[in-house]
């Protein structure tokens, strides 16, 4: 299989030198590349003020180190998400205008960043009923004849059915016109130059080759998400494989047999699972890591802001979700990086030490890999990279590599070391950590300057053992804590070869005061049950409140079933303002179509359900409503 595909490798090579560029395989999967894709969003990322935030963190995104992002589907919709796609043509969706997203693809430009589009072709709906499509307007031909629709009257499906919107059909020539149009001239006009095909099981690959094809995009890839039998690995990748090779290795895939071997690594403890019998990564970039895109977790299989909340339908556990970047990060493939983890799970220092360690060695997507151990409890592997060599090792299992190495990155069971590649000399750990006037919502932190052969590029503060975030002066104002508190201070100086000092000792102890009206949030925990839930229905909070959707059920907070069942209890936290009067009431809502369920009144004036935040510590609250009110 690796030779089959290394020979495809030169067979493409040789017939673009002789082929038009639109007919060249997408730029970042035809090289040794060294992008770095982020998605941007997460299952509950639909808001209006969407594409806002990201032109916001343009500048920011490029000190991550991200080369690409990976934008939801752009276009109107009848879901939330926008995975039910109804007038392609429309580029005004649940996430903003369309001027809204030019604005953000235009901040991303300006930081050297280009910008992946979402889009899903397997499928559609109709603008009022099950295929009266508009915007492009398609007959009963678009359909495929083994779709539910009564109407269709189009060919055979050219891959797997999906039964919650239309299936099109690609064979069609006026539906491949279409779409060619739309991805050239409409998505190409907004500021997206690489595509993100979704649902890729479900039309040929060679579709997806002609859509490269007419978007001469510089960035392809394909979601080919199928059931992983650990007890027959190869099949499972051997489906990537066919993905890339129907497109004519014009895009790639993503590695959903990383990401399965990683979910059973980290939870079983099962880290031999991630060599296979030839010695290499037993994951698709064991077997063309040019074509292959890596991940931890996506709005699909993993959580969104909190370990609890979103789809969780194929998660890596949340405890080792760093031990999964400090894989994907370190190996060969595209990897990608979720904006959950980023922004929301306070991983950004954590995950930009990694993506600064695979930049400053040269690891692209072709890069070596040398597995060093692959037992249970450890994995460790060398991979070498155009400047130098890394090497890693994730699981509870030590390990360290023989020879002159330094650590670059570490945390819980995982550890990054460079050999070579000039400066390895590490700065002096920061002395005199000391800090100034606490008050009930704020730390100010100084140290004394770290010194250093080269020089010093910043420093890392940790709080309570873990990373808070970087500074490059000698000061820093926590303004994360909250009153009557006990916080653990340390600083970290780093240069900018990745090198970094020891940590400074002993770790400084902060006590906030009481504070009085020390809250400025209040984490609120809902919770209810005997709802009676029916299939497609979650149970949401909606209230009064921006967090609670403003009485809006399609922005309003999601809970998370707590058990099994139609009457089982459904809870979840979320922050709100300190000392708000808030109104809510419970309703089972279906995202796909939208259907409401809303709570009967209560006895209070308002006929909603009530209660003020509180504004003195501790800064929580529990709504425990007992049973959905009919």
């Amino acid at each position: 299989m690796q030779q089959q595909h290394r020979v495809l490798g030169i067979v493409l090579a040789v017939a673009s030198a002789f082929a038009a560029p639109s007919l060249q395989a997408a730029t970042e999967q035809d090289k040794a590349s060294s992008a770095i894709l982020f998605q941007s969003f997460h299952w509950n990322s639909a808001t209006s003020g969407f594409y806002a935030d990201i032109q916001a963190k343009a500048a920011d995104l490029k000190t991550l180190g991200v080369t690409h992002v990976w934008f939801p589907p752009p276009s109107d919709a009848a879901s939330t998400q926008g995975y039910l796609p109804r007038q392609l043509n429309k580029l005004d969706s649940n996430y903003g205008t369309e001027a809204a997203l030019k604005a953000a693809t235009s901040a991303l430009a300006g930081q050297g960043i280009k910008s992946v589009a979402d889009v899903v072709v397997n499928h559609r709906v109709g603008s009022t009923g099950w295929g009266d499509f508009t915007n492009p307007t398609w007959d009963c031909r678009a359909v495929v004849s083994g779709d539910e629709w009564t109407g269709k009257c189009g060919n055979a499906d050219t891959g797997g059915s999906y039964d919650a919107a239309r299936d099109i059909d690609h064979t069609q020539t006026f539906v491949q016109n279409d779409i060619k149009t739309w991805m050239s001239s409409r998505l190409k006009g907004a500021g997206f130059t690489g595509v993100r095909f979704d649902y890729s099981k479900g039309y040929g690959a060679t579709y997806a080759g002609m859509y490269q094809d007419a978007m001469a995009a510089d960035f392809c890839v394909g979601e080919v998400w199928t059931d992983l039998n650990y007890a027959d690995v190869d099949a499972h990748r051997k489906l990537l494989m066919n993905f890339v090779d129907g497109s004519a290795g014009k895009c790639g895939a993503f590695d959903f047999t990383t990401k399965g071997l990683l979910n059973q690594a980290l939870a079983a403890n099962e880290y031999w699972r991630l060599k296979d019998g030839a010695g290499k990564p037993a994951g698709g970039i064991g077997w063309w890591a040019q074509k292959m895109v890596t991940f931890v977790d996506n709005h699909d299989t993993g959580p969104s802001e909190s370990c609890s909340v979103g789809q969780n339908h194929w998660p890596v556990p949340c405890d080792k979700v760093m031990q999964g970047y400090a894989y994907v990060l370190t190996h060969p493939g595209v990897p990608s990086v979720y904006y959950a983890h980023v922004y929301n799970w306070g991983l950004k220092n954590d995950i930009k030490a990694l993506i600064d360690a695979r930049k400053a060695a040269g690891v692209t997507s072709t890069s070596a890999v040398a597995i060093q151990q692959a037992a249970s409890g450890l994995y460790a592997a060398i991979i070498t990279g155009t400047n130098y060599q890394l090497a890693m090792k994730i699981g509870p299992n030590s390990w360290a590599p023989s020879g002159t190495w330094t650590q670059v990155a570490s945390g819980a069971n995982y550890a990054v070391w460079k050999s070579g590649g000039g400066d390895t000399q590490a700065p002096t750990v920061p002395a005199n950590l000391a800090k100034g006037t606490v008050t009930a919502t704020s730390v100010p932190l100084t140290w004394a300057a770290s010194t250093d052969n080269v020089g010093v590029t910043g420093y890392r503060i940790a709080r309570n053992g873990a990373t808070l975030t970087t500074t490059t002066g000698t000061s820093y104002t926590d303004n994360s804590v909250v009153a009557n508190t006990t916080y653990s201070y340390q600083v970290q100086a780093y240069d900018a070869a990745g090198n970094t000092s020891a940590y400074s000792t002993p770790a400084l102890s902060v006590t906030t005061p009481n504070g009085g009206t020390g809250c400025t949030s209040v984490a609120v925990t809902f919770s209810i049950a005997n709802a009676n839930t029916t299939i497609g229905q979650n149970l949401y909070v909606v209230g009064n409140q921006t967090a609670l959707g403003n009485w809006s059920p399609a922005s309003s907070f999601a809970l998370t079933i707590q058990g099994t069942g139609a009457n089982a209890t459904w809870a979840g936290t979320v922050n709100l303002p300190a000392g708000a009067a808030t109104q809510y009431k419970y309703v089972k809502y279906n995202p796909s179509t939208g259907a409401t369920v809303w709570e009967s009144s209560q006895t209070t004036a308002s006929g909603n359900r009530e209660f003020t935040t509180t504004t003195t510590a501790p800064c929580t609250a529990t709504r425990a409503d007992g049973s959905f009110k009919f």
